[in-house]
């Protein structure tokens, strides 16, 4: 009989049978992937979408086994009718099968029309059709992988439950469930006991080492503002790579004086890394003597900048202020991890928290000791998960303030960043969630910041007290990236879109949820003013919140062109 079937019937049903496929498993499985390919945050090439085609079919097959096996338990079981004759199943079968290739194969033209039209807001060029077609390849590769580890989760609860049933006597409902939390609470250990802390670990491993280097045209500077000078208490070789990169960067008062046509201090730049003390304490306590032997306590402007994962401080955000100050400036940050912000970002959040609050509250306590006629204007910044590390000093808005903070300037924050997810829910009736309006602009303002044109009008006068703004672009995953997305529509994607975000996006439970994870790994990487590459705004930002006295847009087109001659831009790519 068995041998009939192979010969009467096509072979994809016999290949499907050795698969043991079920095959309304494998048309939500078609399902996922379809949706799968629908647009997203940025532009994903064949490989990511593979990737992310294969995730989400794997768990639409297994959405649509549990729905089969319900159906059939419930609602199928006492018909007369079912199961239906063989040549009824295997029509059905036929039919499943072929629609559900035809669809994913079909679905490859729309989607690289998408991919298309979102590198167009980017102004990149996007995937041929025929090129596109190699994500189904992927696909398929990547959900038979899903599959499979899922089939051996679940041949182990079977195992287990057949044990317990043995050895117990328990009824077989039980045993399985029994089964099921005993596997879902060891896998659960597994990853965020195990697998979560190894990898931790062994990524520290990994680029630990990348730490001792120094970057290729970076030298030991000389003068004695910058720490790891000869007469810096922080050395050089401690300062890690980011550190060196930071303090050995920037204009000096040549060159500041040069650019800007009259005399100029030399901004002192405070850093110390990991290595340069054992204990937090202990690093902050040569930081603040960085700062008092420098002098950066008598200079104009003070900027505390919580770093990202690996120490690393924007050389755009580090110049352009100089710049603005003609060098009475002093710049501080310190290292707090070996990781790139993505991993931080993923397993260490409240690492970077902490450390942005300790280093934001030893430069403040020591500020707020001197007269109050004194003291340098007290300024904040922090992109990325420095973002966040600086947000974590604080418990609310007013805070900022209260500490006698005058401008902060916050980039690209991620969505877990606390303070920034309050101030959104609670932003003014009818402002959208991609560019918040709260207590009306008093003291904190969000922008697109696409253009400088639009930075400006965001941060038109009247705007007094503490200024704190936050720049995020609709495009940006960093900053709409969220476990939410699984089961929950946000208000971005229930609102008109922002500027550089396409209007095809759709939100569907747990699909978006994988595309916009993998927009995550391609965030930094598309051209600036989009996604999560701010460099070409940061002036700008600054402008909005930190101008000098007297500033004009003359001035700001004047650094911004001293930015560009100095390879400050190019060196974010």
């Amino acid at each position: 009989m068995t041998a009939q079937v192979h010969e009467e019937h096509p072979f994809y049903l016999w290949a499907f049978r050795m698969l043991r496929l079920d095959f309304t498993g494998a048309a939500f499985g078609a399902l996922f992937f379809c949706l799968s390919m629908t647009p997203s945050l940025l532009p994903r090439d064949w490989l990511f979408q593979g990737l992310i085609g294969g995730v989400t079919a794997a768990i639409g097959y297994g959405i649509g086994v549990f729905v089969s096996k319900m159906v059939r338990r419930f609602l199928l079981a006492r018909r007369r009718w079912w199961p239906p004759s063989s040549v009824v199943s295997y029509t059905l079968k036929t039919v499943t099968v072929v629609l559900s290739v035809a669809a994913c194969v079909l679905m490859v033209i729309p989607a690289a029309a998408w991919q298309r039209q979102v590198s167009s807001l980017m102004g990149m060029q996007g995937p041929s059709t025929l090129t596109y077609l190699r994500t189904f390849v992927i696909a398929v590769a990547v959900a038979g992988v899903c599959v499979a580890v899922a089939r051996v989760l679940l041949e182990i609860i079977k195992t287990m439950a057949r044990m317990l049933i043995r050895r117990w006597r328990l009824s077989d409902e039980v045993a399985l469930f029994v089964g099921t939390a005993i596997v879902v609470v060891l896998v659960i250990t597994l990853v965020n006991g195990v697998l979560l802390r190894g990898f931790l670990a062994g990524a520290n491993r990994v680029f630990q080492p990348q730490n001792t280097t120094t970057r290729e045209g970076v030298v030991q500077p000389q003068q004695p503002e910058r720490s790891g000078s000869p007469k810096s208490f922080a050395s050089w070789d401690s300062l890690g790579y980011q550190g060196r990169s930071f303090v050995a960067g920037g204009p000096d008062a040549e060159e500041l004086a040069r650019i800007n046509g009259r005399p100029a201090m030399e901004p002192i730049r405070a850093y110390v890394g990991l290595q340069t003390a054992d204990t937090d304490e202990a690093r902050m306590a040569v930081l603040l003597s960085e700062l008092e032997r420098t002098g950066a306590f008598e200079r104009e402007v003070l900027a505390i900048v919580p770093t990202t994962g690996t120490g690393w401080v924007n050389p755009i955000a580090a110049s352009a202020l100089e710049l603005m100050y003609n060098g009475d400036t002093a710049i501080v940050g310190s290292q707090y991890s070996y990781l790139p912000s993505w991993i931080s970002v993923l397993g260490d959040q409240r690492k970077s928290m902490q450390a942005g609050r300790l280093m934001i509250d030893a430069v403040h306590d020591r500020w707020a000791e001197l007269p109050p006629g004194q003291r340098p204007r007290l300024l904040l910044y922090g992109e990325s998960l420095g973002s966040m590390a600086g947000q974590g000093a604080f418990d609310w808005l007013p805070d900022i303030s209260r500490m006698g903070f005058s401008s902060v300037l916050w980039v690209g924050p991620p969505n877990a960043s606390p303070l920034w997810r309050a101030i959104t829910a609670r932003r003014d009736p009818g402002t959208p969630e991609v560019e918040p309006r709260y207590d009306g602009g008093r003291t904190v303002r969000f922008s697109q910041g696409n253009s400088a044109t639009e930075i400006a009008a965001d941060t038109a006068a009247p705007w007094d007290g503490t200024r704190v703004l936050f720049l995020q672009h609709a495009s940006d995953p960093i900053v709409w990236w969220s476990p939410d997305l699984l089961f929950s529509r946000p208000d971005w994607l229930a609102e008109p879109p922002g500027r550089d975000r396409t209007s095809s996006m759709r939100w569907y439970p747990i699909i978006t949820f994988w595309q916009v994870a993998a927009d995550l790994t391609n965030a930094a990487s598309v051209p600036g003013g989009h996604g999560h590459n701010y460099g070409d705004f940061i002036l700008d930002g600054w402008v909005g919140v930190a101008a000098p006295p007297g500033w004009t847009p003359a001035d700001t087109e004047r650094i911004r062109l001293a930015l560009e001659r100095d390879g400050s831009y190019d060196s974010l790519k």
